[in-house]
């Protein structure tokens, strides 16, 4: 195996790509090398590297935009620094020096006729970093695809290199249930025919893209795209035909799903951007369809959204929901929050009076609309009296007569 140590220098930055691109096996030769180096600061961001979720070296600071995977749990300890910040904004650090850039750890697709290597399925901040960065090193899996959109590099781009022939990380599956299937077709009843989506991954993302099955004309924009996605685009549901910029093509900075999707990437219209495209909100501006759906771990009687912190531990990240909700809120068609009127027990209303976490992630004005399995909350045009009412009529109804008290005691003081 390289020995990475011999191109890291004691104090030195070193970032990673994420998710199904996450360089595993370079990752894990630096947390063995930590001790012999020095002090070395890492950013990630989705992991499911187990290593990265318990006992680090002593000398290893892990920097992220949020708490995505395993980092949840190294947040619960303490030990996961956060840099709070739209998604759109990480290019620019990486440019400034903001955030480690010595080293960069990518994986990407064997060399194609003319000897250069794509990103593959995690375009995103990685394209973005790799200028600003002194020292690359990557993985050459033979199972990584080769995608179109991002930069093609020559093998002369990398102070060194190992070869792999491992399967992709997939995505944790968990599949929809009642709760979700019922939000999902009330999101479903806001999105019109010819809309450009951007949506998140999980459960509930499936579930609406499951449920947006019967229109047409779809086009798609986002950070992320999932198995969901392709199975619209093969349906005819996802045309892009009537997208402003872009027509035609799915737009996105990374695949997170099977390894039957990532086999079959080729056959679709998917270009892989960085994330100073995917997210650049003069990119967004010009799409005037544009329907952000994300979720969120509370919303309150303000119509304020808090997704990044439950109980004081990060499990979520201000990520590209804000930059989507606010260009799909002024400049696109529609901004919409979705998520289960209680927590995962039951015994929490998701719908509060006040974050419990003090933390905005997005702004009541960049809401639209809040919908839960009882209904939707359109909150555009509405007083903050109305928006309230709103609020608790899509609330669980176990909670809404407490929500209720807790409005008049508000207005009373």
């Amino acid at each position: 195996m390289l020995d990475v140590a011999a191109f890291i220098n004691p104090g030195d930055g070193v970032w990673w790509g994420q998710g199904s691109a996450e360089p595993g096996p370079l990752v894990n030769t630096v947390l063995d090398a930590v001790d012999r180096v020095g002090p070395i600061r890492a950013f990630c961001g989705l992991t499911w590297n187990e290593r990265l979720s318990g006992d680090l070296p002593e000398l290893l600071t892990v920097i992220s935009y949020g708490g995505l995977g395993q980092l949840r749990l190294l947040s619960r300890t303490g030990k996961l620094d956060v840099v709070p910040c739209h998604y759109s904004a990480i290019p620019r650090m990486f440019a400034q020096g903001q955030l480690p850039n010595d080293v960069g750890l990518v994986q990407v697709s064997p060399p194609g006729p003319d000897g250069t290597v794509t990103l593959g399925t995690g375009v995103e901040y990685v394209a973005d970093a790799i200028p600003h960065t002194r020292t690359l090193i990557a993985e050459i899996n033979q199972q990584m695809p080769a995608t179109v959109g991002g930069p093609r590099l020559p093998l002369s781009a990398f102070a060194a290199f190992i070869e792999t022939d491992r399967p992709l990380v997939e995505a944790p599956t968990r599949f929809p249930d009642g709760v979700d299937l019922r939000i999902a077709d009330h999101v479903a009843s806001i999105v019109e025919d010819g809309d450009t989506i951007q949506i998140g991954v999980g459960s509930l993302p499936s579930a609406v893209l499951d449920s947006l099955s019967g229109h047409s004309d779809l086009g798609f924009h986002s950070g992320m795209i999932t198995d969901g996605v392709l199975a619209l685009v093969e349906k005819g549901v996802i045309t892009g035909a009537r997208k402003e910029i872009d027509q035609g093509i799915v737009v996105t900075g990374a695949a997170l799903g099977t390894a039957q999707a990532y086999g079959r990437l080729h056959e679709f219209p998917v270009e892989f951007r960085p994330a100073s495209y995917t997210h650049a909100p003069a990119v967004l501006s010009e799409l005037r369809s544009l329907v952000s759906i994300n979720s969120a771990i509370e919303v309150d009687l303000l119509g304020q959204v808090g997704a990044e912190l439950a109980r004081g531990v990060h499990i979520g990240a201000v990520g590209g929901q804000v930059d989507f909700s606010r260009a799909a809120a002024l400049t696109g068609s529609r901004s919409i929050i979705a998520l289960r009127s209680t927590n995962g027990s039951g015994e929490y209303s998701t719908i509060v009076p006040r974050l419990h976490s003090g933390v905005v992630t997005t702004a009541r004005v960049d809401v639209d609309a809040v919908v839960t399995e009882h209904g939707v909350a359109m909150l555009t045009g509405c007083t903050v009296a109305e928006r309230a009412l709103r609020l608790i009529e899509v609330a669980a109804p176990e909670h809404r007569e407490a929500l209720e008290r807790s409005l008049a005691d508000q207005e009373m003081s």
